[in-house]
């Protein structure tokens, strides 16, 4: 039996069967790849939050002895996995490339985190310098000129922090947090559009980097297509409620690929799309954001047209999609729609 450690999935037999290569498999067994139905493995990357917490570990930890650099890291990601990660530790400096395993077209990748640790009295300091994004205006979850750190990046990053503060014999520590490249590449993402300049932003629910291809579509549609009950979900998020939601469905992650996932599932018995507003509410209506003054559909979860705006799409999900249920949650799990 073969176990994804990230998403609780059970590989079938005739999965594992096919795949030749041990040393594949035993990445799929890790959660550090993704086994799919030909027996071919998809190699998981890490992060920008798990780069960023990499390389300010790795500065901390180099401040114990200038002797013996650091050359890689562990890193506990928010679901509790333990992975060594590459970095450069050394003379209170660290350094670590954001590496996206099979992710083809992944913006962000190979760019170089940097982070400088300064020894204190107590406690512990984070500075986001130069290449991180910063909010333009307030958002649901961020005030105007914070960082663009999610709250999963910054607990990973602060927590990898005190466990190198243990190891380097330091009671304190202030780390600035740098990415050379970061104001040139946040130009090729969407944080321009969302009111987030000067940088890309440091993400990660889960620590790492899903290889999206057609190729791992393709693995999903077999397992859609094989249970009557199926929930299709977009992101970690959504995975993670599914399946306290609806015990007796068979959840899977298909990402952007909603429509494919549905048109899989059009034998099954019962299907619902359930997960966080954003790619949903766009997937149902491309232009939901036309013509309105909200930057993201975020922004627009918190308004009070947002129950209308809802009802409204919900209707058009049912002329498009009669059979399909469609929940929307929050990022607590919290039921904010549900089509019924």
């Amino acid at each position: 039996m073969v176990t994804d450690p990230v998403t609780g999935y059970e590989y079938p037999k005739s999965w594992i069967n096919a795949c030749p290569d041990k040393k594949s498999l035993e990445l799929a067994q890790k959660g550090l790849g993704i086994l799919t139905s030909d027996g071919s493995v998809l190699k998981r990357g890490f992060t920008t939050g798990t780069t960023a917490a990499a390389a300010c570990k790795a500065a901390v930890l180099s401040l114990k002895s200038s002797n013996n650099p650091v050359v890689s890291v562990s890193i506990k990601l928010p679901y509790n996995l333990i992975f060594e990660v590459l970095a450069e530790g050394k003379y209170g400096t660290g350094k670590s490339r954001k590496y996206s395993g099979d992710y083809k077209d992944d913006i962000t990748s190979e760019i170089l985190f940097c982070a400088k640790a300064i020894p204190k009295k107590s406690g512990v300091e984070l500075i986001a310098g130069e290449g991180i994004g910063r909010y333009e205006r307030d958002t649901p979850r961020f005030k105007k000129g914070e960082p663009a750190i999610s709250k999963t990046a910054m607990d990973c990053i602060l927590s990898s922090i005190k466990e190198a503060l243990k190891d380097a014999g330091v009671s304190g520590v202030l780390v600035e947090l740098t990415i050379p490249d970061g104001r040139e590449t946040a130009l090729k993402t969407l944080n321009p559009k969302i009111g987030i300049k000067r940088g890309i932003s440091v993400l990660g629910s889960t620590g790492l980097v899903e290889p999206w291809d057609d190729h791992l579509t393709e693995s999903a549609i077999e397992r859609i297509k094989g249970y009557e009950k199926v929930v299709l979900t977009t992101g970690r998020v959504g995975l993670r409620y599914s399946r306290l939601m609806f015990p007796n469905h068979e959840v899977v992650l298909v990402g952007k690929y909603m429509e494919k996932g549905i048109i899989a599932a059009e034998n099954s018995k019962e299907v619902i799309l359930c997960g966080l507003p954003a790619l949903i509410m766009k997937f149902i209506d491309p232009d939901i954001l036309k013509d309105t003054k909200y930057c993201t559909v975020e922004d627009m979860s918190v308004s009070q047209e947002w129950d209308r705006i809802v009802r409204e799409t919900f209707s058009k999900s049912k002329k498009k999609f009669p059979d399909l249920r469609v929940v929307l949650i929050d990022r607590n799990g919290v039921i904010t729609g549900d089509s019924g």
